[in-house]
């Protein structure tokens, strides 16, 4: 499934969590951790757990970020039958983490996969065993709360965090699982946030989080590929057919050589071609 634009929606918000599918993302995730006071948890849970038990069924994802305590949500959430498909876990900085909350829910008789936050030091250093943890189905990067916890200053540039950034995606890669990148907190600056969403296709995420509906198509439309795009991987596997045929690994098309990774982005390609036909 496409996972190129991750929603967040203040879970204390019941009309704003059930109008979040009509942005057109491709994951939804109500948020019980850093957009609730503590005060009002209590009362996010109970709005969170009304929209997901009522008559709430979107086709996108939907997700649920749980807080730290994470315990006192699934008790509230999972009374009766959500419709949820994955939960956030923030903050996430060893496989145990991720662990743990598989083992909550497995007590409560329940199992879903797992996004996980990286958004620490000590997150970013163990990138690759929270990726290759079991639960894991995607590794969310958070820049801004990396820099906090760094003492970094945050730039437009993002250098202060680029190392960080890059391990993410090649922790996911390397397990197997989606990666999904940091937000642009600025809701007006469109530009920055194509931009900044185009440098993260290339350095290999499957997309990225948004904390606005306006967010969504602007970072969509960057992970739909163009048409010159999609006809040259058409090529390339319609070309693989005629080499497995033929029993070759290696083969030309338009006088490049294509090899595995090269069918590989192909069908990348292809497949956020039709994701961006679906939310059309």
């Amino acid at each position: 499934m496409a996972r190129r634009s991750v929603l967040f929606t203040p879970g204390d918000r019941p009309e704003m969590m059930r109008k979040a599918p009509d942005s057109g993302a491709d994951v939804v995730v109500f948020d019980l951790e850093d957009a609730i006071a503590p005060a009002r948890k209590d009362e996010a849970r109970e709005a969170v757990s009304e929209v997901l038990s009522g008559e709430f069924d979107p086709d996108c994802e939907v997700c649920v970020r749980v807080g730290r305590d994470f315990h006192t949500d699934l008790d509230v959430l999972l009374d009766g039958e959500p419709r949820l498909d994955a939960l956030m876990l923030p903050k996430a900085e060893a496989s145990e983490d991720v662990t743990a909350l598989a083992d909550s829910l497995a007590t409560r008789d329940a199992s879903y996969p797992v996004f996980a936050l990286i958004e620490t030091a000590r997150g970013v250093l163990n990138a690759e065993e929270i990726a290759a943890a079991e639960a894991t189905t995607a590794v969310c990067f958070g820049a801004e709360d990396l820099a906090a916890d760094v003492g970094a200053r945050r730039t437009e540039e993002g250098t202060e965090v680029l190392y960080a950034r890059e391990q993410t995606v090649l922790a996911a890669s390397a397990a197997g699982v989606d990666a999904i990148d940091t937000l642009v907190t600025d809701i007006e600056a469109t530009e920055r946030l194509r931009d900044d969403t185009g440098f993260a296709i290339e350095l290999g995420y499957d997309g990225k989080l948004a904390i606005h509906p306006a967010q969504v198509a602007v970072i969509n439309d960057a992970y739909t590929p163009d048409d010159e795009r999609i006809a040259w991987a058409e090529r390339v596997l319609d070309a693989k057919g005629e080499a497995d045929g033929e029993e070759r690994g290696v083969f030309r098309v338009d006088g490049e050589m294509i090899d595995a990774p090269l069918i590989t982005q192909a069908e990348r390609v292809l497949d956020h071609a039709r994701a961006g036909d679906s939310s059309r």
